[in-house]
Parts: structure tokens; sequence; C-alpha cells
């Protein structure tokens, strides 16, 4: 559910362009779907993410822009920058704390060695790297409508698969002892 909720904005946006074939109408439109959904969140849960208020920012200056000046490149640049600013995250966590952010995140569910850990953020911040070339690489190179297909799908395709692979990875390195208090049926 939280996952449909979070690429309900996008669905939205891409319905629109769909619609209209105006990239600055389905802007217009997503920048209060996007407003919405935080909010939605802020009143469930009584907290929102710093991803959604990142994003959130950043599509209301760059989507702004967009509408303001009937400019879709600025739309076009804001997958690129929120994923290259949460590659910074991912990089430089550890600095903070100690702990990658992919542990601080993952850690109350899952148990790992820090070697793991440091795998895996590493890991994130290579992809969120190469999201952010791809969508420079697919709207300076195809057309508007390739570009929001891609925003959809190909960015949500490769983000699910991203997601399922560090599972698989993550599954081979997990601790597979049993929690303290319970009993071990093999023993």
């Amino acid at each position: 559910m939280k996952l449909l909720l979070d690429f309900l904005p996008i669905a939205i946006f891409f319905a629109v362009y769909h619609l209209s074939g105006d990239i600055v109408l389905a802007t217009l439109v997503l920048i209060p779907a996007t407003l919405a959904q935080v909010g939605f969140l802020w009143w469930r849960y009584r907290r929102v993410e710093k991803m959604h208020l990142i994003t959130l920012a950043l599509l209301v200056v760059m989507g702004g822009a967009t509408v303001l000046f009937h400019d879709a490149t600025f739309i076009q640049w804001k997958p690129t920058v929120v994923n290259a600013l949460f590659a910074v995250a991912f990089l430089v966590s550890p600095l903070f704390g100690g702990k990658t952010l992919v542990q601080r995140m993952m850690e109350r569910a899952v148990t790992l060695p820090g070697a793991i850990w440091r795998r895996l953020n590493s890991a994130w911040v290579v992809f969120f790297l190469a999201m952010a070339s791809l969508n420079v690489y697919v709207f300076k190179t195809f057309d508007e409508a390739t570009w929001v297909n891609f925003k959809l799908f190909g960015m949500l395709g490769l983000t699910l698969a991203f997601v399922l692979a560090q599972g698989v990875y993550m599954s081979r390195h997990m601790n597979t002892q049993p929690a303290p208090g319970t009993v071990d049926k093999n023993s």
C-alpha cells in the first residue's frame, strides 16, 4: 500500500500527460498531488519521511519553474537532482554516527555483518548515481513522451528489480540464529 502511495503522484502526472500531451499541465497537477500525498502521510502517521520532504521541495522549485517558464527541462532534471542527493546522503551517512544509511533504515528488521551493510550502502550509492545519469540520458536522447514513460515504468521497474536483487543478496548473509527466548526445533 505504501509503495502504491509513493508512486501515486507520478501515476497522476503520467495520466494527465497522456490525456493532454502537455507536460506543463501534468506538472501543474503533480505539485498539488504530491502536496496531498505528504499531507496524507502526516495525517495518517504523524510523520513524514525526509525523502518525501526533499522530493516535495524539489518538485515545488523545479516543477514551479517548469510551470512558470513553460519549460519541461526543469521537471526533467528533478529525478537527476533527487537521485544525486540520495547518492550523496548514502555516501556520507557513515560519517555521522558510524552507521550506513541503509543499516539505520533496516537494522530493526534485519541483522547483517558490518561489511554487508557497507556493501549494500555502496550499492545504493551506485544505483542512485546510475539512475541520475540514466534520467539525463533518456531526456536528452529521446522525445518527451518517452521520458514520461521512462519516468513511471523505467524508473519504477529498475527500482523494483534493484530492491529484489538486494533482498536476494541480503538473504544470503542474514543471521539465521533463532531469536532470544525462542526454541530452535532443529536442536
